[in-house]
């Protein structure tokens, strides 16, 4: 079945289309959604959510850009939502105190995708969404700024502190690891 059947398939409300749908992105999506939560479960709400809001807004697909894409859009959309529903904002950790490290490419090599995940979801909240947006889902400060509600300062903040914490923890696991 073409991607198109499928939009098509799901605007007529057709469960098999919608379910083949759900098949094909979900496991994408779930990935994105857990780039925005501590939890699973958390995620797979935020996913079911996202879906929601898919089926009911499919007619509006024009089918310009990648379809993908949309999905991908209105489901950080909603992990932002949920984000900003709770009170980790103004989540700061001090960092004055931290030693500054120079991190070296080769300490990245040996890392493997999931550690490097599991790494990202121990920043801080704040810290953790402004570097996903940034970092993986390519939006500007000025798009962050506006999606969270921030200033675009506050947004290239939070990114260097995220990215100094990961340099730091990065640094620890070598060290371990040696």
């Amino acid at each position: 079945m073409t991607e198109k059947e499928i939009v098509q398939g799901c605007i007529k409300e057709d469960r098999h289309c919608q379910q083949e749908l759900f098949v094909r992105y979900a496991g994408k999506m779930l990935a994105v959604c857990m780039r925005y939560t501590r939890h699973r479960m958390e995620a797979e709400d935020i996913l079911q959510d996202a879906f929601v809001k898919v089926f009911d807004n499919i007619h509006k697909f024009q089918f310009k850009g990648s379809f993908e894409g949309w999905i991908r859009r209105i489901v950080i959309n909603t992990a932002l939502k949920n984000y900003s529903k709770k009170s980790f904002q103004q989540e700061q950790i001090g960092l004055e105190n931290q030693p500054e490290h120079s991190t070296e490419p080769e300490s990245y090599k040996n890392l493997e995708y999931e550690e490097i995940l599991r790494l990202i979801n121990r920043l801080p909240e704040g810290y953790r969404v402004v570097f996903n947006l940034y970092a993986i889902e390519g939006y500007s400060h000025k798009e962050i700024a506006d999606m969270l509600g921030i200033q675009e300062s506050t947004s290239r903040s939070q990114l260097v502190k995220a990215r100094k914490m990961l340099q730091g923890m990065i640094v620890k696991i070598q060290k371990i690891a040696v």
